[in-house]
């Protein structure tokens, strides 16, 4: 009986989260998340990768770490090696938000330069929390090879990773401060002022760190 009550109950989820209507795939991750239960844990990772509404992803992921994480990381870890970036992103985006420290090897330099902004922001933000003490030095030096890249949104989730980090960055950000190249350095200033000013909007940051570029400096303070 209880078998059957859990095929059931399988069945009904499988039937809502592939629903085409955004709101029933809400209200079943939703019930899911609420009962949790190992056998949901694989459906859950495969929506996850083709979901295209914002608040069902997020619901997913709460429905995730409402599983073992014993039972949950695993398939995530394997998920951050799938050929689909939304699936990367998300198994990423997850494990950040389960924070289990076994997940660490998985974010490999390979994610953390992911060809895809999402899922390369998705693994620096995984990286921050998952960094073994002592390793925050190392980590730091991959991503400040990631700073000038992108736009705005993506310099931004760079530099709060970096920041995130404390002063351990301070060596590898004022050596990009001298890169050749005046996008690496004006993001390096920008990191460089939001770690001295946490509060400090970064459009301003960045805006004053390009005219100092602009300028011919470094934006070497002391």
């Amino acid at each position: 009986m209880t078998t059957q009550k859990q095929d059931g109950a399988t069945t009904r989820a499988l039937q809502g989260l592939g629903d085409p209507r955004p709101s029933v795939r809400l209200r079943a991750a939703l019930a899911v998340g609420t009962s949790p239960d190992p056998c949901f844990v694989g459906m859950l990772v495969e929506r996850c990768a083709v979901e295209t509404e914002f608040l069902v992803r997020d619901m997913l992921t709460w429905a995730l770490t409402r599983h073992p994480a014993p039972v949950t990381v695993p398939v995530l870890v394997e998920e951050v090696r799938a050929e689909r970036a939304q699936a990367r992103s998300q198994a990423l985006h997850t494990l950040s938000k389960i924070g289990d420290r076994r997940a660490w090897p998985a974010i490999t330099r390979e994610l953390l330069s992911d060809a895809d902004d999402e899922v390369a922001r998705s693994a620096w933000r995984a990286a921050v929390v998952l960094v073994p003490e002592g390793e925050e030095h190392e980590l730091a030096a991959v991503l400040s090879t990631q700073l000038g890249r992108g736009e705005r949104e993506t310099q931004l989730s760079l530099s709060r990773a970096l920041v995130a980090l404390g002063d351990t960055i301070l060596p590898v950000v004022h050596a990009a401060r001298k890169d050749p190249d005046p996008r690496v350095r004006a993001h390096a200033i920008a990191t460089d002022r939001l770690v001295r000013d946490p509060d400090s909007r970064f459009e301003s940051a960045i805006e004053e760190a390009k005219r100092v570029v602009a300028l011919g400096a470094t934006g070497q303070e002391g």
